[in-house]
Order: structure tokens, then sequence, then C-alpha cells
């Protein structure tokens, strides 16, 4: 069993191979050429499929480029280049394009596909690591995955050249979200069993903690009318208002702790003297999707925040970081 390297050994290595993958992706950019927009205008000018083909990891990533795009509003499906001519063929309509992955461009198994592919009058859309290949020779558009090394200390496992290619499937659904016009609600469509749906497609209103499940304080309530409350409604937080039931202020536990770490002397302590004024807060018909970036995108994430029925309006509700993640079972 050979001797254990050093961890500065085990750094050098991973750092190596960092650097590989991130020089290998900014080489990309400068090959940003006719041939990616002439690839684009053969996805976008066609309204059926899209077919993405490899063989090993080049398949592997073939088949994430195909997820990518149906997530993004491009229907599209890995075909396997082996299984291909023993009837998985059967997923084409004339004229679907293909997009062939290969390292070499010149795997075996998909230059016996390319005559099969003209019949079905399908586009080819190369991305290969060797654009004088065969596969780019007849291809329609090629994209150059050439790295100047693999990623690993041997330079031999697809590590590099596999990010690259990748890479380039999701400089193309980039580029055809824009050219579809694809937004935000287009995903949240195609996406509604998962959290990055459920916050597109709910609003605040949809998940908060409304009227009667709130504890509401007016701001002469006393330190123990404070902590009954928060104890008969559990959710963090009380909401302070005034007698229009507009918002004054807001009462976490952490407040009420950090209160008795300060204060000796509890008598005469008021909601008003341990709130915290003016806090955040959200409307009721925001998008679930800005009640979190609100709520986590800051130095101090909040956990608790005040709904507003409308901006400056009176308080209708609480909305917890616990709700914003809290499955709906259907």
């Amino acid at each position: 069993m050979p001797d254990k390297p050093e961890p500065e050994k085990l750094l050098a290595a991973a750092e190596a191979s960092l650097q590989a993958e991130t020089e290998a992706l900014q080489a990309l950019k400068g090959r940003l050429n006719g041939d990616f927009s002439k690839a684009v205008a053969l996805l976008t000018g066609h309204n059926g499929k899209v077919i993405t083909c490899g063989m090993g990891k080049s398949g592997h990533i073939a088949q994430k480029i195909a997820a990518t795009f149906c997530s993004t509003g491009t229907p599209a499906v890995f075909l396997h280049a082996a299984e291909a001519r023993h009837g998985d063929l059967g997923i084409y309509h004339p004229g679907d394009p293909t997009i062939l992955i290969s390292k070499s461009g010149s795997t075996t198994e998909m230059l016996h596909l390319i005559p099969v592919l003209k019949d079905f009058a399908s586009p080819i859309i190369a991305i290969v690591g060797n654009v004088n290949s065969e596969i780019a020779r007849v291809a329609d558009a090629v994209l150059d995955g050439s790295v100047a090394r693999e990623a690993d200390p041997l330079n031999l496992a697809p590590t590099a050249s596999a990010l690259c290619a990748l890479a380039w499937g999701d400089a193309l659904a980039a580029a055809l979200e824009v050219a579809k016009g694809f937004h935000g609600e287009d995903f949240a469509k195609l996406h509604p069993a998962g959290q990055l749906g459920r916050n597109l497609l709910n609003r605040v209103e949809d998940v908060m903690k409304t009227t009667g499940e709130v504890a509401w304080i007016a701001p002469t309530a006393t330190l123990r009318e404070v902590v009954i409350a928060l104890t008969h409604y559990p959710q963090g937080a009380c909401c302070v208002v005034d007698d229009a039931h507009r918002l004054l202020g807001i009462i976490t536990d952490g407040d009420i702790r950090r209160m008795l770490e300060r204060t000796e002397d509890f008598h005469g302590i008021t909601a008003a003297d341990i709130m915290t004024a003016d806090p955040v807060t959200i409307t009721r018909d925001a998008p679930l999707a800005d009640a979190l970036k609100l709520m986590e995108d800051r130095p101090r994430q909040i956990y608790v925040l005040p709904v507003l029925i409308e901006k400056n309006g009176s308080c209708c509700g609480l909305l917890r970081l616990h709700d914003v993640y809290q499955p709906q079972w259907v």
C-alpha cells in the first residue's frame, strides 16, 4: 500500500484541478462565434424536441443537458448512442435536432448513427474536443469543447472536457430561454413540486399564519402579557399594533431573552420597550420567492416576517421561514 501523501500534496492536486477547469471554462468565452448562433437558430427553428446523445461520461453530460433543456422550456430527450440502432430511434420525428457530444469527435457508435440521422433530416450540433474530427466535419454547427489538459493529475479522466461540454449545453439553454421569452412563471409551471417552483407559484398569503393564529399586542401591554401571548400563540413572535391594527413593531423570543439579559427590574416594562420598531415587512400578495430573499439575503437572517395587507397598510399575519420551506402535501 503506498505511503499516505502529505496534506499539502492533496491540496495542491485539488487546486491544480480547479485551476485547469477554470482555465478551460474561460477559454470557451473566446469561442462564441457564428456556429453558436447557428446552433441556437437550429434549435429554435424546430417546434419538436431536441435529442442529446453521447457515450460514457459524454452520455452522462448529454443526459444533464437534456434535463436542463426540459426544465427551461425546450423539450429534450437523451438517446444512448449504442442503444439507438436497436429500437430507440423511435423517439425521432423528422427534423428533430440532435446534439452529439464526444471528446474525441470519433466515437464509433455515433459515427454509425450519422447516416440514420441524415435520413431523419436531423440537424446535427456537435460538441467535440476535436474540431477536425469526423463528427465535426459532418455537423451543421460545431461547438469547440477542447481543453489544454484534463483536471485530474494523470490528464486522462474526462473532467475539464466534460465540464466544458456541460457548459456549452448550459449556454445553449440560456440562449434558448431568451429566444423563447421564457420567464420565471414558466419555470414555476415546470417545477410545481420543487421548492423553487413553490416559491414562484405561491404568494405569501398562501402559507402565512393569519389573524387567529398570531399574537396581537398593544404597545402598553406588560411583559407578563407579552410572554402569555407568545405562549398561547407559539409562532416565535408577536405583533405590536395600534387600535387600527397598524403595525408598530414586533417582539420575538430573542427580544425577550436579550431584554432579560440587560434588565434587572422588570416592573413597568411594556411591549413598546421591548419591540423592534418599524420592522422589515412583506405584503400578503408578494411572491413567496420575494419573501424568502428578504428574509435570507441579509447579514442577520430574519426568521419571522410581519405581513401587511398592502404597503403601509394594516398587519394581517406572520410569515415564518419554517412556513416557506414546509412542504404542502396534496
